[in-house]
């Protein structure tokens, strides 16, 4: 007895041996404007005036120098930011082979993830772009197609797909990933698998309040739209949805389909649209 409980202690002892693929998980976000701080101005007797170019207090002081979108006029969210109801959420999955360049390839990587919401657990389908490799420029996940579930990869090589989820309650969120690998040794070979948690909350962007009152022998129903969320929101339509034994008009248009973008609303941070 007392040589087994030594050999189960010895072997809970041993470190845990690090995976050969690790994962990156970014959420796909609009960029922003750069913020540009402007440099005091000295005075010209300073030396400070020539030592300091104008040009240095510009986020972009000279022409573009290549044709890639994400120029210095915009910025990527420093971190994951708001996330709301009925928005769509999406993140980009990339899957590494850490290994060296002379280790042999990792097979038969997969990834699978899931969405924990208050409700209900529900499964993502992950559309996946070519392995890529730093020798190769790796294609635009935007425009990939679905390709098999598993993946071989070469060293430093690696797997990028994409999952997109529309939020429809508020409340905690967990975005689960689970990543599953085959391992091939000198000897033999293992199947690994490890398994990645992100949380994040779904607030509401808009709070509506609603009031009922009587008009001309009829029913006047009053919405109050109040923004809650941390940016200003644009209303592209505001409307009453009824059964088919209601007859409803508006009194006062926010919106009509005939006049196109004309009656959109901005809503600051705070404010209420009524």
């Amino acid at each position: 007895m007392a040589h087994q409980r030594a050999q189960s202690i010895s072997t809970a002892e041993v470190p845990k041996e690090p995976h050969a693929v690790s994962l990156k998980v970014l959420r796909l976000t609009r960029p922003s404007l750069a913020i540009q701080y402007p440099l005091p101005h000295p005075s010209p007797t300073s030396t400070l005036a020539q030592t300091i170019p104008r040009a240095a207090s510009l986020t972009y002081p000279s022409a573009p120098s290549s044709p890639f979108a994400l120029s210095p006029l915009l910025t990527l969210p420093p971190a994951f930011g708001n996330a709301y109801v009925g928005e769509t959420f999406s993140c980009t999955l990339c899957a590494n082979n850490e290994l060296p360049t002379d280790a042999p390839r990792v097979h038969s990587v997969k990834i699978e993830a899931e969405m924990k919401t208050p409700s209900l657990t529900t499964s993502l389908p992950v559309s996946f772009a070519s392995a890529s490799t730093p020798s190769s420029p790796a294609s635009d996940p935007l425009s990939s197609q679905p390709a098999s579930p598993a993946a071989d990869l070469a060293p430093a090589a690696s797997l990028q797909g994409i999952i997109t989820c529309h939020l429809r309650e508020e409340g905690p969120h967990v975005l689960a990933v689970t990543v599953s690998y085959s391992e091939t040794t000198a000897t033999s070979g293992r199947v690994r698998s490890f398994r990645k948690l992100y949380q994040f909350v779904a607030r509401p962007a808009l709070v509506v309040r609603t009031k009922i009152g009587t008009v001309d022998g009829g029913w006047a129903l009053e919405a109050q739209l109040e923004n809650v969320g941390e940016e200003a929101l644009v209303l592209e339509g505001v409307r009453l949805d009824t059964k088919s034994w209601f007859r409803a008009r508006s009194l006062e248009s926010l919106w009509d389909g005939e006049k196109g973008d004309k009656g959109k609303a901005v809503v600051g941070r705070g404010g209420v649209q009524q």
